[in-house]
């Protein structure tokens, strides 16, 4: 029988905000792997991330593997490959001992997900695995719910952008209709705050970080002029909306 691998969302760090069955596959599973970044020698950095984190509160530390993933490499191409090909053989050799494992990552796993990736290498790796997903709450959706912010009505389109693929690429977002979610985009706060007073979209938008943890931050993006925020932070740009209630319907 093929071994399975299954990604599950686990939300974007509240730990209440798992669903029922992402507890439940995390709890059937052999071994959760959790992904953590690697230190400069390219060893495990120690840190405990939110994906980590959240699982704590469900699983046995026993039963969770730290994989080091190149999560924080993106100038350095072939360090990062060889990170992956590494993470790969490692997450290959569980799937070769065990029946189950189980992928934890924030928010879900088929939205910017590094399970994508290895579940793509697996196939290659280690052929008849049964790959699986478990949805997950994400980032955006908990910005909404604890800001206030409403993402789409009617016939009002939704646009999610990483800034990781530059501001120019919000700015053409911004221009045009709907709500505008913007993620990854902590360290080109400037910039983004620049495209949304080119834009008129600064009064209803909306940023937060750390979402349901301790250190929680949710603001006016008014305040993106401050400097540099963490790294995943979110903004949601609701649509202009002028029309009254149902106006687009």
């Amino acid at each position: 029988m093929s071994s399975r691998l299954i990604g599950v969302g686990v939300g974007p760090g509240d730990p209440e905000l798992v669903t029922v069955k992402g507890v439940n596959a995390l709890r059937a599973a052999d071994v959760v792997v959790v992904p953590v970044m690697a230190a400069p020698d390219g060893t495990d950095g120690g840190e405990r991330g939110r994906a980590e984190a959240t699982v704590l509160h469900y699983v046995p530390r026993e039963k969770v593997v730290r994989v080091v993933f190149a999560l924080n490499e993106r100038t350095d191409r072939g360090r990062r490959e060889a990170a992956w090909d590494a993470a790969g053989r490692r997450v290959a050799d569980l799937l070769g001992t065990y029946s189950s494992v189980a992928f934890a990552t924030i928010g879900d796993p088929n939205v910017y997900s590094t399970f994508t990736y290895l579940a793509q290498t697996m196939l290659e790796l280690v052929p008849g695995t049964s790959v699986e997903t478990v949805p997950g709450i994400t980032a955006m959706q908990d910005l909404a719910a604890r800001s206030g912010a409403v993402l789409t009505e009617g016939t009002e389109p939704l646009t999610l952008v990483p800034v990781t693929a530059g501001a120019a690429v919000l700015k053409e977002a911004l221009d045009g209709p709907g709500t505008v979610v913007a993620y990854k985009f902590g360290r080109q706060a400037r910039e983004v705050a620049a495209a949304l007073r080119d834009t008129g979209r600064v009064e209803d938008a909306v940023w937060g970080s750390a979402l349901g943890l301790p250190d929680e931050s949710i603001r006016s993006a008014a305040e993106l002029d401050d400097g540099p925020l963490p790294y995943l932070s979110t903004l949601i740009a609701p649509a202009r909306r002028d029309g009254g209630r149902g106006g687009k319907l």
